[in-house]
């Protein structure tokens, strides 16, 4: 059976977009495999689905390159955002059903044309059994020193909803992700593996940051790996609580708000569209 897909990055974090309303397809894990394959299929870090909801205005589902499924996508629900409007499923402003709950995109217009897109992707959770990070109980897991292979990282864990382990550096040049992060995803803490940050503070309102994605490994961006940055920068006194957050494929603003809720902004481009089997 064939379907029609569109592809989407933001910040070139890049996705596969299918329009599922009417629940045809089976599978996906093994389908996102496929699909997200570089050399073998259309490539991607990601398959997203649009589904119907009962809870919310739609409803997100991702997967990730290995098939596996993951809770939230921060630059993921930005491309969902902008096709479902553009579809005319939902309006401007909406509320999605996700993995980590319902959450409120809307869709930023001017002079018709959308600018961008901004999230509220619900209250950052701390407390270590709920990232989930094992053997810390209710407390938090901030600044704890961790020996990962030959070295020591101090961490902070955040959950958005997905789980992610915070390292602050002085310098990334040159830092051996590919090295680090496999090791960090997998290790014992994390019983349900873990998104890792690489972060270097080059002011209170500016931060660089590289990832190591669960699922994905290396990839040019991770919003909900900046918010989990934002968060950990602002506990430890390092940042404001808002601040621009650079990756490798473009940037996000993203903001702890007085209510307690992290306001995530950026870009969501369609790149192509075609038709592939399935």
């Amino acid at each position: 059976m064939k379907t029609s897909f569109t592809k989407w990055q933001g910040c070139g974090n890049d996705f596969i977009l299918l329009e599922d309303m009417e629940g045809r397809l089976t599978a996906p894990g093994e389908l996102s495999k496929r699909l997200c394959d570089r050399h073998f299929g259309i490539g991607g870090d990601g398959l997203i689905l649009l589904l119907p909801s009962e809870k919310a205005d739609i409803r997100m589902r991702i997967l990730n390159a290995d098939g596996s499924e993951a809770e939230m996508c921060g630059n993921g629900i930005r491309c969902f955002a902008r096709l479902a409007y553009e579809r005319g499923l939902v309006p401007a402003a909406f509320t999605a059903e996700t993995g980590a709950g319902i959450l409120r995109p809307e869709v930023q217009l001017e002079g018709g044309h959308v600018t961008g897109v901004r999230v509220d992707m619900g209250q950052p959770v701390l407390e270590a059994e709920r990232v989930p990070i094992a053997g810390f109980g209710a407390r938090r897991v901030q600044e704890e020193p961790l020996e990962v292979l030959d070295r020591s990282f101090s961490i902070t864990g955040v959950s958005m909803g997905n789980p992610h382990c915070v390292i602050f550096l002085e310098d990334l040049t040159d830092f051996p992700i590919g090295k680090y992060g496999p090791a960090l995803e997998t290790h014992a803490w994390f019983p349900r593996r873990t998104n890792v940050e690489f972060a270097v503070v080059r002011d209170r309102q500016h931060i660089r940051m590289r990832v190591w994605e669960r699922g994905a490994a290396v990839t040019m961006a991770c919003g909900t790996g900046a918010c989990a940055t934002l968060v950990a920068a602002s506990l430890t006194g390092r940042t404001d609580r808002a601040a621009e957050v650079a990756l490798d494929g473009g940037r996000l603003f993203i903001e702890w708000a007085a209510d307690d809720h992290i306001y995530m902004t950026g870009p969501a481009e369609m790149t192509f569209a075609g038709e592939t089997e399935i």
